[in-house]
């Protein structure tokens, strides 16, 4: 065997992410040790560092538990107090071969490697396959702490076989760690699932299928408001709106490039009297066949077409995430046909002016503007036609610099037939999530042979501009249970105000209250039950209810009621008349907290 290939590191003098790297490879190793030494014939898969620490795969002999997490992180913690050196030496593939003949997937990973050199590396007792990274020794691992099992499946492929993954988190010092747990532990608080689950807003139903997504009636409520709204404002700016169908045919998507794209992404084919469909995974083609189906004038156009359109898209069920990861989701999209570049841009920023308005009417402040470039060297993924590329990636810059609003840029990130701006948006648990995008596209204009009659009465090319706002109803509702953590503002609230009669005696005086603010469409129920008072407005607050009106004697006689707000607010008796302007007023400029107003 070889001599040392990296013998000494100078961590103090690498960038941050490079020696949190080489400290998280190196945990993976001593992780791995840790289970061998647990579990002698655990199979080993890969352990990577991420971007909050590293994991592990293993294939083991039963499932793991809290108590083998303990066990594994105290026999780590033993293997970091011993500074055991990490040295990398090479060996030819035969002998590597030879030497991990009893662990399957590292053959698997031998397959990969051309003839050669394989590195390994040394710790202690425990040799792993590796292409090296790592600290000196063990005693240079910082702050971790392993957190979770989950499972994985080989290579990502659910053809393959299901790994158990340990995951630990490592930073550079215990109060960073310690950081990372509170914002952990705030994710798990504010969890949408959690939430939603708690409030009934939706279900999701195995024999319905995971992915699939079920409004129960208060989450369809939110739903519906927010469609309500968007499909408003919309129609203000010129917007015509449509509905077309879930499925279309094949020869549509592979004219429009979707097949061959993104058919690994697609609901299997469905077959019949000789004609095979798709449900559709995007809404662009069938918008294109609406604007296809007439020829216009460079008059008509913009013409904005929009639809709250049904998409399908297979997602690996290991990536499906309550609402914010769906198969079956509802897009707020809008396909804006232009006649050029100087249309395009104002389009654009009438569209990022549109957003901001949403944003921030919804009271989101955490989101970023990203624009999202190709690779003109990957012309398997992206559409090979550089000119276009840099048309539309220069058109982007120039509206997203004159709009004045912050933008970083990525490469690889656009879409398979054109530039991007994408909306990021921080999650509860930290990640960086794309919400909506607006692409410039000249590449599905030419698929389609689109045309308009210019002024000279020649036939022109149009450019469209794909766009969202509100992201899909399934994302944004995700979104917003975190934010808001369940405490919808009074519009958005499944049930705005509930009345509670003290006594039995007090209950038709409650429905007469009840009636008054239905008329005004405010949501409203009467809490009849045979409960004590304090019992009925502990159960509205649990359920997140706006405002609570309790009524007895005083409050009949005064035609009035008792005003709670939701987290502990006490308004007192209040006439029912001023109770209705009050809740009508807060729900139409569309506050965020009870009581306090913004401008409509």
């Amino acid at each position: 065997m070889a001599d040392p290939l990296e013998s000494h590191v100078d961590l103090a003098s690498l960038p941050k992410e490079e020696r949190l790297n080489r400290m998280r490879h190196s945990a993976a190793h001593v992780l791995a040790e840790a289970m061998v030494e647990l579990m002698p014939e655990a199979e080993l898969g890969i352990g990577p560092p991420i971007d909050t620490g590293f994991y592990y795969d293993f294939r083991l002999p039963r499932p793991l538990n809290a108590d083998d997490l303990t066990w594994l992180d105290e026999r780590m913690r033993r293997s970091l107090a011993g500074k055991h050196a990490f040295q990398m030496a090479s060996l030819t593939k035969a002998e590597a071969e030879a030497k991990w003949a009893n662990q399957p997937f590292k053959l698997d990973l031998l397959k990969d490697i051309e003839e050669g050199n394989v590195t390994q590396c040394t710790h202690a007792a425990f040799t792993d396959l590796c292409r090296g990274g790592h600290v000196n020794h063990t005693g240079e691992i910082p702050a971790f702490k392993l957190m979770s099992i989950a499972g994985a499946y080989w290579r990502g492929s659910e053809k393959n076989p299901q790994l158990q993954r340990v995951y630990g988190a490592l930073f550079e010092t215990e109060a960073e760690l310690a950081a990372y747990e509170q914002q952990l532990e705030e994710a798990r608080r504010r969890d949408h699932r959690r939430i939603g689950r708690e409030l009934k807003l939706f279900d999701l139903i195995e024999n319905i299928g995971p992915g699939h997504v079920i409004w129960l009636p208060a989450g369809a409520t939110i739903r519906r408001e927010l469609i309500r709204w968007i499909e408003d404002l919309e129609i203000e700016r010129g917007y015509q709106h449509i509905v077309t169908p879930n499925v279309g045919k094949k020869e549509l998507y592979v004219r429009s490039g979707h097949w061959s794209h993104y058919q690994d992404a697609m609901y299997p084919i469905m077959e019949r009297e000789g004609e095979i469909y798709a449900l559709r995974p995007m809404n662009c083609p069938s918008h294109i066949m609406v604007y296809e189906s007439e020829l216009h004038s460079y008059r008509e156009l913009p013409i904005r077409l929009a639809e709250l359109g049904n998409m399908h898209r297979w997602e690996k069920s290991g990536q499906l995430t309550g609402m914010s990861r769906v198969r079956i989701m509802t897009l707020n999209d809008s396909h804006i046909f232009c006649t050029g570049p100087e249309q395009v841009e104002q389009e654009i920023a009438g569209v990022l002016e549109l957003m901001e308005d949403v944003y921030g009417t919804l009271g989101l402040r955490n989101y970023s503007y990203r624009l999202s470039l190709g690779d003109p060297e990957d012309t398997e993924k992206y559409v090979d036609n550089p000119p276009m590329w840099e048309m539309g990636e220069a058109l982007l810059r120039r509206v997203m610099q004159r709009s004045g609003l912050e933008f970083h840029e990525a490469k690889g990130e656009a879409a398979f037939y054109g530039p991007k701006i994408d909306v990021q948006f921080q999650s509860a648990a930290g990640k960086d999530e794309t919400l909506v995008t607006i692409q410039v596209d000249f590449h599905l204009p030419a698929q389609f042979e689109l045309e308009y009659v210019a002024e000279d009465g020649s036939r022109q090319r149009p450019i469209i501009v794909h766009r969202g706002v509100l992201s899909t109803m399934e994302r944004m509702v995700a979104l917003l249970i975190e934010e808001y953590e369940g405490n919808f503002p009074l519009w958005l609230s499944p049930v705005q105000a509930v009345v509670i009669p003290i006594a039995d005696r007090h209950v038709a005086y409650a429905e007469e209250v009840a009636k008054e603010l239905r008329a005004a469409k405010l949501r409203v129920e009467v809490d009849g039950r045979n409960e004590r008072m304090n019992g009925k407005i502990r159960d509205a607050q649990m359920r997140k209810i706006p405002y609570m009106l309790v009524v007895g004697d005083r409050e009949a006689e005064a035609r009035a009621a008792a005003v709670r707000v939701r987290g502990g607010g006490d308004l007192g008796a209040t006439p029912v008349a001023d109770i209705v302007a009050r809740l009508r007023d807060e729900r139409d400029t569309k506050a965020l907290v009870p009581g306090v107003f913004r401008e409509a």
